[in-house]
């Protein structure tokens, strides 16, 4: 199989159709893990999680199940109580149409696809940024230093020098650091050191990483929805007669005099609810991860998987210590789950734990599917 070079990753990178860059994205994961693997053996490298991560993105880019979710939740949160108080409170103001118009009219007011299009472009945008830059740094590696017969530790110090120093998200340390482990283990004889090796530059690149996607992980899962006021307005307009000119010249005539009204009370109970049902399930459809042969992991269950013996118990001194940093429970996969994926701390705890238990996967190295 051909190799990918810096210039094939620029290419990449640089389509301007999400969906077809991320199908590409994905595959050249793959193809970089496989040559990775040429070197290191059938031990996990960060490329081969990140094909599989890559191919769960492209769910979310490509919208339709994210927005058939999204609808379905909009439906539910309106035949539920929340929206139960909406429709009293408009019949008691005069609103006449029956309670499913009302209903109706209260889902409609929200615009399913523009949730899911801000998902999905927040998560195109993080799976370019992070293909542009650990993607080519791969390659780079590949071409310069993978056929590397002995250890050269002057070349070496020139790939490491072209990484920026510091921390992320600007600097590129953990870089440095992973690259210089993973330099390493293609020299390692030793088959349970060399694993170490390998897993500890996953886990500097995924630090990087993460750190990298925070704004946009954040902004995928933040739900942008009207507000009370704006949705009691388009009510009233829809729902009262001559446009609810007398309906809301008494709210505001309330709202002058005692701040909120019963309706604006109702109203945000829902929008509440409504925000707080949506984000999580998109948040249900975000951390989802299909590996090979179609096994789903739910990102905020534990269900990692144990760890093998190769990884159970750490003896690299830096494996170690960036273990404890990263992971609250680092003799076990328990309490892994992350309930909220846009708490970096949460989704590293899952992340260390994944690679761990997975380290020796070889369904990792198939080629992910579209």
């Amino acid at each position: 199989m051909p190799r990918l070079a810096p210039t094939d990753i620029d290419g990449v990178a640089g389509q301007t159709d999400p969906v077809a860059r991320n199908r590409a994205i994905t595959q050249s994961y793959h193809e970089l893990s496989l040559t990775i693997r040429e070197r290191t053996g059938p031990v996990a490298n960060w490329c081969a999680f990140a094909a599989w991560a890559s191919r769960q993105a492209g769910d979310t880019i490509r919208g339709d199940d994210a927005r058939r979710l999204l609808a379905r939740t909009i439906d539910d949160v309106g035949a539920g109580a929340a929206a139960d108080g909406v429709v009293t409170t408009l019949h008691g103001l005069g609103a006449r149409p029956e309670v499913v118009e009302i209903r109706r009219t209260l889902r409609g007011v929200f615009d399913v696809g523009a949730v899911a299009a801000t998902a999905a472009d927040a998560v195109a945008r993080g799976n370019r940024k992070v293909f542009a830059e650990i993607g080519r740094h791969f390659a780079e590696f590949i071409e310069s230093r993978l056929d590397d017969t002995t250890p050269d530790d002057a070349a070496l110090a020139r790939f490491i020098d072209s990484l920026r120093p510091g921390d992320p998200p600007d600097g590129q340390q953990l870089l440095r650091l992973a690259f210089a482990h993973l330099y390493a283990a293609l020299f390692e004889t030793d088959r349970i050191r060399r694993i170490e090796l390998v897993l500890l530059s996953d886990l500097e690149i995924g630090l990087h990483e993460q750190t990298r996607l925070q704004p946009e992980i954040a902004e995928a899962l933040n739900v942008a929805v009207p507000d009370a006021r704006e949705i009691g307005d388009r009510l009233m307009k829809g729902l009262f007669p001559w446009g609810g000119w007398v309906a809301r010249f008494r709210i505001g005539l309330r709202r002058l005099l005692g701040g909120k009204t019963p309706l604006d009370r109702a109203l945000e109970h829902f929008v509440n609810e409504v925000r707080s049902k949506l984000r999580h399930a998109l948040t249900e459809h975000v951390m989802t991860l299909e590996l090979a042969n179609g096994e789903r992991l739910r990102l905020g269950q534990d269900h990692v998987g144990t760890f093998p013996p190769e990884t159970a118990n750490p003896q690299l001194p830096e494996l170690i210590t960036l273990i404890a940093r990263i992971d609250p429970t680092p003799d076990s996969a328990r309490a892994s789950g992350a309930t909220d994926w846009a708490d970096f701390d949460e989704r590293m705890h899952f992340i260390a734990d994944l690679f761990r238990a997975r380290a020796l996967d070889v369904g990792l190295f198939q080629r992910p599917g579209a």
